[in-house]
């Protein structure tokens, strides 16, 4: 059976950690499910670590669904989330949805865009046409050029309202949970503890109510370099489905992130 965002919810309710990989092919997908993966997304990261563009930017509606139907049919117990690509929900709520169903129709359980404030008429929309969404925030990959980089994001006071109040947009909007990326621990906690909504974390400390690393990342198979948040799971471990098993187990128990692995 499946895993449901009831499922998730409960889990959240129990103060329960969430366990999320990323995820591009059914092999990958079988291997996260068998080791208790609950959560898979199949990123727009795929346009780096899978087709080798320097960015995700590249990636096309029609590289994620089928990306997301291959993950889909791999795995029988994780939800499925797919990522909604650079320049296939901005334009309008409209074309948010029609990009949304068809990630739906290929598998996945919930969505995943980036923005804040601005994408909460898009949320809603989306909510209430029976398109479950996942918010992220922080540092949002899509947004590199604007960002500057890939750098950390709230790290002044206006930064933090800024990341408060998007959170609270998307929540009041509908979303179901939220991904922060590259934040400081101290305003992931501050985020997690204002929100009535599970946050996800990738290098915004340990009081997330869940955790995501890039898979390649994390098993030390991306020739590129890592962020400061990613630990080298296949260290000690051997094969990937030992790495896999141990990262679950260090986020259940909340040994992972340990200090080194984010910034106060």
């Amino acid at each position: 059976m499946r895993l449901t965002l009831n499922d998730m919810n409960k889990k959240y309710a129990a103060k329960e950690k969430l366990v999320m990989l990323s995820c591009y092919d059914a092999s990958f997908a079988a291997l996260l499910d068998a080791a208790g993966v609950e959560l898979m997304l199949v990123g727009d990261s795929l346009g780096m670590v899978i087709q080798g563009h320097p960015t995700p930017l590249p990636v096309t509606i029609e590289d994620a669904v089928y990306h997301t139907a291959a993950v889909a049919r791999g795995s029988k117990t994780a939800m499925v989330m797919g990522d909604l690509p650079f320049a296939t929900y901005q334009i309008s709520k409209e074309q948010a949805f029609a990009n949304a169903a068809k990630l739906m129709q290929a598998g996945a359980g919930i969505v995943k865009l980036e923005g804040g404030v601005p994408m909460a008429e898009t949320v809603e929309f989306l909510v209430t046409r029976g398109i479950p969404v996942c918010g992220h925030l922080g540092l949002t990959p899509q947004a590199f050029n604007q960002l500057g980089g890939f750098r950390m994001q709230g790290k002044d006071e206006a930064g933090q309202q800024q990341l408060l109040a998007d959170a609270k947009a998307l929540q009041d909007a509908g979303a179901a949970m939220i991904v922060f990326e590259f934040i400081p621990a101290s305003l992931g906690k501050r985020v997690t503890e204002a929100l009535k909504i599970p946050t996800i974390g990738i290098g915004a400390g340990p009081d997330c109510s869940g955790q995501i690393l890039i898979t390649y990342d994390m098993l030390d198979i991306f020739p590129g370099k890592k962020p400061s948040f990613v630990k080298n799971y296949m260290e000690g471990n051997g094969t990937p489905a030992k790495a896999i098993a141990a990262f679950v187990r260090e986020v259940k128990s909340g040994a992972f992130p340990s200090p080194e692995y984010y910034k106060p």
